[in-house]
């Protein structure tokens, strides 16, 4: 089955909105012929508005890096779905390790926060992938289905067609280390084993996962050259409009 490719940039906590709105410019201009696969930047809330405005009519889709579940309400510090709908974003990412590892946040809620970006009409990538000493221990497969099953309880088949997942094995985010195409290849093809028990075969193949954990210009080709690898999510290299323009037009 041929999937869309699908590149996305994950700034993090990074860029002031002039800084935002300056890469637009230049990057929109760089990938403007790009036809063929999806390109998305997922940016911190402040600066979502004017990404908006500056990608309005591009090629170039916007996301939220998190959200809450709740439509509003008393949740000092939180962003709705719908406030992120409003801001001009389209897709959200949900389960980020950091979200998981530094904030805390369990199956449980990642779960919620999928369910309600659905709801309301927001496309979730659901990020999953173990830590360095769970992949020395032999676990990998075992936390990677463990955080699929979970993020995707009580999803109907319709609901599931609409996530994206990111296999991001955390130790290779931030640090240079990648995990080789093979190793990640093999782990997609294990996602895709968990989503056709849980599924199907035809809604394991049609589900989009992405690559996450230090991707450069100078790996994204061979990682798009697996079979199972549908498309990258990008820390670091996704800050620079050329650095990034290199990565969504891999070979």
């Amino acid at each position: 089955m041929s999937r869309r490719p699908f590149i996305a940039g994950n700034w993090k906590m990074y860029k002031t909105t002039g800084e935002a709105v300056s890469f637009a410019k230049q990057f929109k201009d760089l990938v403007a012929g790009v036809r063929d696969r999806d390109i998305l930047i997922c940016a911190s809330f402040t600066l979502l508005p004017a990404l908006a405005k500056e990608f309005n009519g591009s090629n170039v889709m916007l996301g939220a890096q998190n959200m809450y579940f709740e439509k509003e309400g008393a949740f000092t510090g939180e962003v709705s779905p719908l406030q992120l709908l409003d801001a001009g974003a389209k897709y959200v990412i949900l389960g980020h390790s950091e979200r998981r590892h530094i904030i805390g946040e369990k199956d449980e809620l990642i779960n919620k926060k999928v369910k309600a970006a659905l709801q309301y009409g927001l496309l979730p990538i659901l990020c999953v992938g173990e830590l360095l000493e769970e992949r020395e221990a032999g676990k990998t497969e075992i936390v990677v289905k463990r955080q699929v099953i979970e993020g995707f309880k009580g999803l109907s088949k319709e609901e599931a067609l609409k996530v994206t997942i990111a296999y991001e094995p955390v130790w290779a985010i931030g640090t240079g280390k990648t995990a080789t195409p093979e190793d990640a290849d093999s782990v997609h093809l294990y996602i895709r084993k968990v989503l056709t028990d849980i599924y199907s075969k035809e809604v394991a193949d049609s589900i989009r996962i992405q690559y996450g954990g230090s991707v450069k210009p100078e790996n994204i080709d061979s990682l798009m050259a697996k079979e199972n690898i549908d498309g990258a999510l990008v820390g670091g290299a996704s800050l620079k409009a050329e650095s990034f323009e290199r990565i969504v037009k891999f070979k």
